[in-house]
């Protein structure tokens, strides 16, 4: 007989560990299977190590402007290893962390792989060895996605690098080059590059970034360019010929086509859903473009089949799995108040430098949706923090609907932006308006004075340009 329970969670990333923490708060027997590591992609692979190597990056980068805060220091230099060794120590004491609520909560942790066997059962195994079969009246697939990869552009991990291989460089690459110019891509384009290495960034649309607001799009790849990272818009990577150890890659622009050498290549090109090798035929779950249709509140097809996160499609954060994980949970358990997610009170946030932030709807965006825009702007030159930390570059965007004064979008990019954009993720969801934010009292001195200039500055009201 299987063992049962009332929940059980596939999957130990983000969206699946806080997901089986709420399911375990509101009484429910729950079980995680994970087939890896306690945390997924994002503690051990992504968010978070990523962070930690960036953070390396900023330090190396205030090392070589000591003269501008007054010190000197000579014989500057890092070891890569150690920057290496750092972001895995992180990783893992935050994956340790997860092991340890889970056992707070009295959650079940299954070592392994699951297969759905229909009728509410599933079996988990592990290197191709039964670990046993269990039964739920609930089951929450959270199995996440993995990088994307093309024909003629596949990884080998040594010359031709996914996020994983660019995270633990047993050594620093003169050259790189960055396929793909979203939030992944760049972040790795920005560690390197502020690490020395000869940076190319290569994007088959027509700007970098771009899901973000135009403005700071631009905004950013004049900030990259000045740091000496070559950008390519609007070019694809038609080949990719491998040397002993290097590549020769062939970009096309247009009716222009050009080869550029490089020592390493990391793929940025987006995800895909893992949706394989769990069952899904021996239910009605169904799948589009690999990845798992579902409903507002997160149902399948199949009922008592959820799912949630990445594996569901865009956005790909992690907040966003958890948020998901939350919800899908609290209205299997029939909680009043539980409100589907509201994708555009969802930020983004990307750890480049200079930093990148939003919410909501872009100035192209909402004008498409037919609204009426107000729009305001303040620059990071105008504010006394930002110009004391020495960090004047940067830009905040306010976007309201001129009819009624409701925060439509912000997006910002500067010093610490990523922490800033939660002022206005509140706003949002709070169905704020401008009056709401220029009625607020902003701390003085501080980046988040930008905020409340920007919104003034939609309504003809700044202060300080």
């Amino acid at each position: 007989m299987p063992d049962n329970f009332d929940t059980i969670v596939i999957g130990g990333g983000p969206g699946g560990y806080v997901a089986a923490i709420r399911a375990a708060q509101l009484g429910m027997k729950t079980a995680v299977v994970e087939r890896e590591n306690l945390g997924g992609i994002c503690l051990n692979w992504g968010c978070i190590p990523t962070k930690a190597l960036l953070r390396s990056a900023e330090v190396g980068h205030i090392l070589q402007h000591l003269g501008d805060y007054g010190f000197s220091a000579k014989d500057i230099a890092f070891d890569t290893k150690k920057i290496v060794e750092r972001s895995r120590k992180v990783a893992k004491q935050l994956s340790n962390g997860v092991g340890f609520l889970m056992k707070k909560n009295k959650i079940t942790v299954l070592d392994g792989s699951a297969t759905l066997l229909g009728g509410g059962k599933l079996s988990v195994a592990k290197d191709n060895k039964p670990v046993g079969e269990y039964a739920a009246k609930n089951i929450i697939l959270a199995t996440g996605a993995r990088a994307r990869s093309m024909p003629g552009l596949e990884p080998d991990g040594k010359l031709i690098w996914t996020y994983r291989e660019a995270m633990v460089p047993p050594s620093l690459p003169k050259s790189l080059l960055v396929i793909g110019s979203g939030a992944i891509g760049i972040e790795f384009a920005s560690f390197y590059r502020d690490l020395g290495v000869e940076v190319t960034v290569v994007e088959v649309l027509d700007r970098v970034l771009p899901v973000e607001d135009e403005e700071i799009s631009a905004f950013a790849k004049k900030a990259f360019e000045k740091q000496g990272m070559k950008i390519f818009t609007s070019t694809q990577v038609k080949e990719l010929k491998k040397n002993a150890d290097s590549v020769v890659a062939t970009l096309v622009q247009g009716d222009k086509s050009q080869q550029i050498e490089i020592e390493r290549v990391i793929l940025a090109i987006g995800i895909v859903g893992n949706v394989e090798n769990m069952g899904l035929e021996k239910t009605k779950v169904k799948v589009d473009r690999t990845h798992i249709v579902i409903d507002e509140w997160c149902n399948t097809g199949e009922p008592g089949i959820y799912a949630i996160g990445d594996v569901v499609g865009p956005p790909w954060l992690a907040h966003k799995a958890m948020h998901e994980g939350v919800m899908c949970v609290e209205h299997i358990a029939g909680l009043n108040n539980v409100h589907p997610l509201n994708v555009n009170n969802i930020p983004g946030c990307t750890y480049c430098r200079p930093q990148v932030a939003s919410v909501g709807l872009t100035e192209a965006k909402a004008k498409a949706a037919g609204y009426s825009v107000k729009v305001g702007h303040f620059p990071f030159i105008g504010n006394g923090k930002a110009i004391a930390l020495g960090e004047p570059e940067g830009m905040i965007k306010t976007v309201f609907d001129a009819k009624t004064g409701e925060i439509l979008g912000a997006h910002m990019v500067g010093a610490e932006v990523t922490e800033l954009i939660q002022g206005y993720t509140i706003a949002k969801t709070m169905e704020g308006t401008e009056q709401d934010i220029m009625a607020t009292i902003f701390p003085h001195p501080t980046l988040s004075e930008m905020m409340h200039e920007s919104v003034l500055d939609a309504y003809g009201r700044a202060l300080h340009i």
